[in-house]
C-alpha cells in the first residue's frame, strides 16, 4: 500500500480490501478502501456532531462574553477568557471525536477536515457531498439551540458571528483564516499518518484550537471551519464578510494537503481523528476496522 501523487491517492484501496487481520473475540477486522452509497449512519453522526460542536461553543462564548455573565465578572482579562472559550470550544469537538458518534463518522464536523481528506483520496465524492451537507445541516440546528437557549445573551454576542478585525483587509483576515486551517489540517494529517500517534488527535485537535481561538479570535474570530461560520452567519443574521470564512478555511485546507504531499514517505492511515477498529469505515484506511454490517 502506498501513497502516491501529488493529491496522495492511495492506491489499491478505491472500494477494495487493504488486508485482514483477527479481530476481537473473533471478529474478522480489515483494512478497506473508500465506498460510494448512501451512508446515514455516518452523515447522521455528523450531522449530530457538528450540531452538538456549534451548541457546545457558542454556548461557550455566551458564556465568557455575554453583559452579565458570572464569567465576565469573575475573569476579567479578555485575552484570558479567549483561552477559555477556545478551550471549551475545541473541547466540545474532541469529545465528539472520542464518543461513538466520532467513532463511526470521523468527527470531522468541518467542511475543510473533509474535504483535506478527500484530496488525500481516502473519501467517495458521495461521503464528500454527505458529510458537508450533514455538518452544515448540524451547524444550522446547533446555533438554532443556541439562539433559542439563551435568548438575549446570544443577541448581545451576535451568535458568534465570525467577523474581521475592523481595519484589518479582508485579503489579510482570508491569510489568516487559511493559514490557521493549514496549520489544524496538517496537524491532523500528521497524527494520523501513524498508528501509534493516530489515537492522540483529538488532543491534539484541542490543544491547537484552543491556541488559535487564544491567539487569533482578536484579528478574525478564528473560525477555522466554514459551517461554524455559515450557520450563526445566517440565523444572527449578520451576513458581511461571510466569504471570507468560506475561501480562507477551505484554501488553508488544499494548502496543507499540498505542503503534507511533498514530504516523503508520509501516509495517512486512517481519516477518522479518532480510529477504533472495533467500527466499521466508508473512507480508505490502512488501519483495522471493523466489517460493515
Amino acid at each position: 500500500m502506498v501513497v502516491t501523487g501529488s493529491v496522495g491517492r492511495i492506491d489499491g484501496m478505491a472500494g477494495g480490501t487493504a488486508g485482514r487481520v483477527p479481530g476481537r473475540a473473533g471478529a474478522e477486522i480489515i483494512g478497506t478502501g473508500f465506498q460510494g452509497g448512501w451512508h446515514w449512519t455516518e452523515w447522521a453522526c455528523e450531522f449530530v456532531g457538528t450540531a452538538l460542536l456549534l451548541l457546545g461553543g457558542l454556548s461557550a462564548i455566551c458564556l465568557d462574553f455575554a453583559p452579565g455573565s458570572p464569567v465576565t465578572s469573575v475573569v476579567g482579562d479578555h485575552s484570558a477568557r479567549l483561552l477559555i472559550t477556545g478551550l471549551l470550544f475545541a473541547g466540545t469537538g474532541s469529545l465528539v471525536a472520542v464518543s461513538p458518534l466520532g467513532r463511526r463518522s470521523g468527527a470531522h464536523l468541518n467542511p475543510s477536515v473533509t474535504l483535506a481528506f478527500w484530496r488525500r483520496g481516502h473519501m467517495h465524492p458521495h461521503d464528500l457531498a454527505g458529510y458537508v451537507v450533514a455538518q452544515v445541516a448540524g451547524a444550522l440546528v446547533g446555533a438554532a439551540l443556541v439562539r433559542w437557549w439563551w435568548g438575549a445573551k446570544a443577541r448581545a454576542v451576535d451568535l458568534g458571528v465570525t467577523q474581521p478585525r475592523p481595519g484589518l483587509a479582508l485579503g489579510n483576515a482570508v491569510g489568516i483564516e487559511a493559514l490557521m486551517t493549514m496549520l489544524l489540517v496538517g496537524g491532523i494529517l500528521l497524527m494520523v499518518s501513524s498508528a501509534r500517534t493516530a489515537r492522540w488527535t483529538p488532543m491534539l485537535v484541542w490543544l491547537l484550537v484552543a491556541a488559535l481561538v487564544w491567539q487569533g479570535a482578536p484579528w478574525t474570530g478564528t473560525s477555522l471551519n466554514p459551517a461554524r461560520s455559515l450557520a450563526p452567519a445566517l440565523l444572527a443574521p449578520n451576513t458581511a464578510h461571510l466569504w471570507v470564512y468560506l475561501v480562507g478555511p477551505l484554501a488553508g485546507a488544499l494548502l496543507a494537503v499540498a505542503v503534507y504531499g511533498t514530504v516523503p514517505g508520509l501516509e495517512t492511515r486512517t481519516a477518522k481523528l479518532f480510529h477504533d477498529p472495533r467500527y466499521p469505515s466508508t473512507m480508505a484506511t490502512t488501519l483495522p476496522v471493523a466489517p460493515r454490517p
